[in-house]
């Protein structure tokens, strides 16, 4: 792999890390560095990487940007009973332009997807999800984005792309690979009407912060139809951040956003996590120490991955069909792993973009309520969608 843009991983944080117990995350960790270069990627699983850019952050100064403090705490913290290596290919630096940095992030991301490494991408603003989202263009046909955020952050895809417009570009820009696009927390005064409107006339999955917090394994069905997840920080509420993070008082607690980072890394789709709207700070510890442990647990998430059945084997799973408004619903459960699954047979007839979708997964949740005659929501999205 050609990957001369990253810059290796601070002196600093190095003897920091030379510092800690030998049972250490950073004492476990493939790292690149000036004395040794960049590591050996052959059975890597999870690399890190950090992007110092923020230029398109709306409320841009010019300060400086770096993620040291971030290190310092994964570093510090004890992995699980984890067999996967792990790297820290160190940071792209800020491009001459930010076109430029969105080049070489996407061209990192689809080299690592390529070989099975899941990318975890520290940011720099949001927009550069965009550039992630970019990456999948050679991968996979389409893709399914979950964004954690307080804002669908669609904006106006006519003017330039910012870290609060993103969502807009990733919809209109050529080549169309956007098959769904989930948002998780969303704060409804955050959000205008006609954002809102827009969501549900294309048939966006959008989960309210409220209907989160009261029940947290909505996130998990979801997750499992993820291919790429973002993070926005500002998903997180004000008292559990440093100063400078401080947006809302209403949002996601520590507790909910590790846990929601653990569902995306249990998930076999989600090729790429990143963590975005970092700004650093004198009083940087309580952020810095929450990104190391959403890491920590959408790592300790990949490992404890189960492969799911393909469900050709009669013996593998359960099957329960159900009547709805004169639709018949099938329903799948694994017998591995408890997962269920709603079948929308009527992708099977649609060119070979969407066939993997044909099982979309679901909760038990909605198969008590298709039994009570209640069409699940996310199956009914599925069904306008591709019937438009």
């Amino acid at each position: 792999m050609n990957f001369t843009f990253l810059s290796p991983v601070s002196d600093v944080v190095l003897a920091h890390n030379e510092l800690l117990s030998t049972q250490a995350f950073g004492k476990k960790l493939r790292i690149h560095s000036v004395q040794h270069g960049l590591p050996d990627l052959d059975d890597v699983k999870i690399a890190i990487i950090g992007v110092l850019e923020n230029r398109n952050d709306i409320n841009y100064i010019g300060e400086e940007f770096q993620l040291n403090e971030i290190r310092k705490a994964i570093y510090e913290l004890y992995p699980g009973s984890w067999t996967t290596p792990i790297a820290d290919l160190g940071d792209i630096n800020k491009g001459e332009s930010i076109e430029d940095t969105y080049f070489a992030l996407k061209t990192a991301i689809a080299e690592l997807i390529k070989k099975d490494i899941i990318p975890i991408i520290i940011g720099g603003t949001q927009d550069l999800t965009y550039a992630n989202y970019r990456a999948y263009d050679e991968v996979i046909p389409m893709v399914n984005i979950v964004n954690v955020d307080s804002k669908f952050d669609l904006g106006d895809s006519s003017k330039p792309i910012k870290n609060n417009s993103f969502v807009g570009k990733i919809i209109l820009d050529e080549p169309y690979n956007l098959f769904n696009y989930a948002t998780i927390g969303y704060q409804t005064y955050f959000n205008s009407q006609e954002e809102i409107d827009l969501m549900d006339k294309l048939y966006f999955e959008a989960y309210r912060l409220g209907q989160i917090s009261k029940d947290i394994t909505l996130v998990e069905p979801v997750m499992r139809d993820a291919n790429m997840v973002s993070i926005d920080l500002g998903s997180v509420k004000s008292s559990e951040l440093s100063l400078n993070q401080k947006y809302s008082p209403n949002g996601l607690d520590g507790k909910e956003i590790c846990a929601i980072a653990r569902y995306a890394g249990i998930s076999n789709k989600v090729s790429s996590f990143g963590i975005y709207e970092y700004r650093p700070s004198k009083d940087d510890e309580i952020t810095s120490m929450l990104i190391a442990q959403m890491i920590w647990y959408f790592i300790e998430g990949v490992n404890y991955r189960v492969e799911d059945d393909d469900f050709s084997n009669e013996n593998s799973y359960q099957k329960f069909i159900t009547l709805v408004e004169s639709q018949e619903l099938v329903f799948y459960k694994s017998n591995k792993t408890g997962r269920w699954w709603i079948e929308i047979p009527f992708l099977s007839d649609v060119n070979n973009k969407l066939k993997r979708h044909t099982l979309l997964p679901c909760m038990h949740q909605d198969y008590i309520e298709a039994c009570n005659n209640v069409v699940p929501d996310r199956w009914f999205r599925a069904f306008q969608k591709n019937c438009v």
